[in-house]
């Protein structure tokens, strides 16, 4: 139920046990950096950056105009001048080097690849939460499950710090807005030194506090939120199903299609549909619960 205005009560996927949300990530983020078939990269950006949107709202607009846009036009000029394997020669460089059909081709289906990976992991950051990822991985790996919770935790915490400290900085007059070029640097140092004070002073008591509490000695119980309902159990059901189908489509070969030397690639009928239909259900997933409760929602509104 949505009690809050986080992500959380937002998503309902992230309502679902840290289990599935790590294997549904773990699947599309592995899908999306190995299937570079012009399709499964089509779907993958489609699902990936809906989904971001979704979660991040502004946040993840902003950073596709400002950063991830960028970065697909500049990979997919940039990768025709490095790599010249091709057989479709468009034009040739003033040092002799041809710049190809397929070059170009591949450095856009590179650079899509790229952004879609970057749009799954703001995701990923989104869904799995500290606690989430201390839950799954606190009994294998605990020393080293409790540092990345922690840098997950700091990273929100320290933008947070860091205006804070500017802030009063600034009521002083000692913030990177004040003085000359040399006075900035000065102020920007102080700042940038307290932050620092505050980061580490901040993890020793958090490793002090851990430590009086026993994390990671044998035999140690731990209070878990978390329980793996029916509801979880279709989900896992119904993600392996489809990752089932997409790696049983790799094993046959039921979607083929190459870059190099020329572009080319084969359609095996109703079998490579299956395959792409799959993998679009899987990368779908989780808006297709958020968009089916938000359905509810406002059938329950409405009635009131």
């Amino acid at each position: 139920m949505r009690v809050a205005d986080n992500v959380e009560s937002k998503d309902e996927f992230s309502s679902y046990h840290p289990f599935v949300n790590f294997l549904y990530f773990a699947l599309v983020i592995g899908f999306a950096v190995f299937l570079m078939h012009p399709v499964f990269l089509g779907v993958s950006l489609i699902c990936a950056t809906t989904y971001s949107l979704y979660l991040n709202g502004r946040k993840a607009y902003r950073m596709g105009l400002m950063f991830l846009l960028p970065l697909l036009l500049i990979t997919a000029i940039l990768n025709p001048l490095f790599n010249h394997q091709g057989a479709t020669i468009l034009a040739y460089l003033p040092n002799g080097n041809p710049i190809t059909l397929e070059s170009i081709v591949y450095g856009i289906a590179a650079a899509t690849m790229l952004i879609t990976v970057i749009a799954w992991f703001s995701c990923f950051n989104a869904v799995i939460t500290s606690d989430k990822f201390t839950y799954l991985f606190g009994r294998i790996i605990p020393a080293l499950s409790l540092v990345l919770s922690m840098a997950l935790r700091f990273v929100p915490r320290f933008r947070e710090q860091l205006k804070i400290i500017s802030n009063a900085q600034k009521c002083i007059g000692k913030d990177v807005s004040s003085g000359n070029i040399i006075q900035k640097a000065r102020h920007g140092i102080k700042i940038l030194s307290i932050l620092i004070t505050w980061a580490l002073e901040n993890a020793i008591e958090t490793a002090d506090s851990m430590k009086g509490r026993g994390y990671g000695l044998p035999g140690r119980t731990a209070f878990s939120i978390f329980r793996f309902t029916k509801r979880d159990g279709f989900a896992m059901i119904y993600i392996a199903l489809c990752a089932i189908i997409i790696f049983t489509g790799i094993a046959t070969g039921a979607y083929h299609f190459r870059y190099f030397p020329t572009i080319r690639g084969e359609w095996s009928g109703i079998e490579s549909a299956v395959v792409f239909i799959a993998y679009f259900a899987l990368g779908a997933f989780p808006m297709t619960i958020n968009l089916k409760e938000d359905f509810a929602w406002k059938r329950i509104e409405s009635k009131i």
